[in-house]
Order: structure tokens, then sequence, then C-alpha cells
């Protein structure tokens, strides 16, 4: 049985970051206490999806920091990361699983509790749920309430994260939904400082429960 920790995933976002600006705030978010670190990347081609991650992936295993792809399996597979994630436009999670194989971590997006039941009996080891705030992110999102979220939790017994527009001021209204964490992009990416931005959005995680 696979480890994870999901309490603080950090999520990438390189919009407007030379690459070396990019991968500094990446490690200074390893410093900080995060404990599982997905790169997403929706406009880059192949190549360069793959060199970044490579780069990336030689940072994470430093920190000792699971690396998750966002969608792109064949990048996952090639870098050897330790796991992809997929959306409800992306491949099956039962696919996903048979090609990365049982010790690679597995993550879905879930905003509906079939689609949660679904992911998780296809083979999911976590769900990120959301958007529970809109975002600023490039990426299309729809918003999930609490009580959603909520259902979602007790519906499956795997590692159930909230997304979306979270950070260290709002993520009191997740007080009492039973996740396992919360998913962060903004807060900690755009952040003057991604360490200190991580342990403090940590420290109010840790205060909800």
């Amino acid at each position: 049985m696979k480890q994870l920790d999901t309490t603080m995933y950090f999520i990438t976002d390189s919009t407007n970051y030379s690459e070396d600006e990019f991968l500094y705030r990446v490690e200074e978010a390893c410093k900080g206490c995060i404990t599982l670190i997905q790169l997403r990347e929706k406009d880059r081609t192949t190549r360069e999806y793959l060199a970044l991650a490579e780069k990336v992936h030689e940072i994470t295993m430093r920190y000792d920091i699971p690396l998750i792809i966002d969608d792109r399996l064949d990048v996952a597979l090639a870098v050897n990361a330790e796991g992809v994630h997929v959306g409800q436009s992306d491949m099956p999670v039962k696919i996903a699983r048979k090609l990365m194989g049982d010790d690679k971590i597995i993550g879905a997006t879930a905003k509906t509790v079939p689609q949660a039941i679904e992911a998780y009996e296809q083979g999911a080891d976590y769900l990120g749920v959301g958007a529970i705030y809109p975002t600023t992110t490039k990426v299309k999102t729809v918003l999930t309430s609490v009580d959603t979220l909520k259902e979602i939790v007790k519906a499956v017994p795997i590692k159930v994260n909230a997304i979306g527009g979270l950070n260290k001021n709002n993520i009191h209204v997740l007080r009492g939904s039973g996740i396992d964490g919360i998913c962060a992009v903004s807060a900690i990416m755009k952040a003057d400082n991604p360490c200190i931005a991580a342990k403090e959005l940590r420290v109010a995680f840790n205060e909800l429960q």
C-alpha cells in the first residue's frame, strides 16, 4: 500500500515566470511543508512539458515529495513521476491505473458524488473536489458547494482534497467537512515568499481540525 499524504497539495502554474523563477518557487514551496506537488502545464508541447517535468522531479526527489503530473500520462511515465492526475475530460482512471501500475498514485477530479464513486471504483487514490471559490488560473472551473464536498467525503473511503481559490484567509468554510487536505495554486505560487505561504496555509488548515 503506497503512502500518501495529501494534507498540503501544491499545484503549479508557470504563467508569467521565467523557468529559473518558476523552479525557484517550486523549491521554496518544497521547503514549506507541502506534502504533494502537481505539475500542471496546459499550453506546453510534449517536449517542453517533458523537459520541465524532469527538472521539477529533480527538485521534488531531493525533498522526498511525490510528483504528480496533470493530465499527461505519457509525461508521467517518461519521467517516472510518482503519479498522474486526471480530470473528467481526460483519460479514465481505470485506464490510467492499468498503464501506470498499482504502485503509482492516481488522482482524479470529482465535482459530484457519482463522479467520486466512479473514480474510487476505478482505482483512484485521492480526489480533488472543487472549485470551492472562483480561481485565477487558466483552468475552467465549475463551483462546488461545501455541502457537496461533505457528501463526497462520506461517499468514498479514499482521500479527498478541496481545491479552488483557497488561501489562509478563506479556508474556514471547510471546517467540519472531513477533508484530508487542501490544494493550493495561487496562494503559494504567487506569494512573495512561497515557503512562508505554504507554512502559513498548513497552519491554517491544521486549525480546522
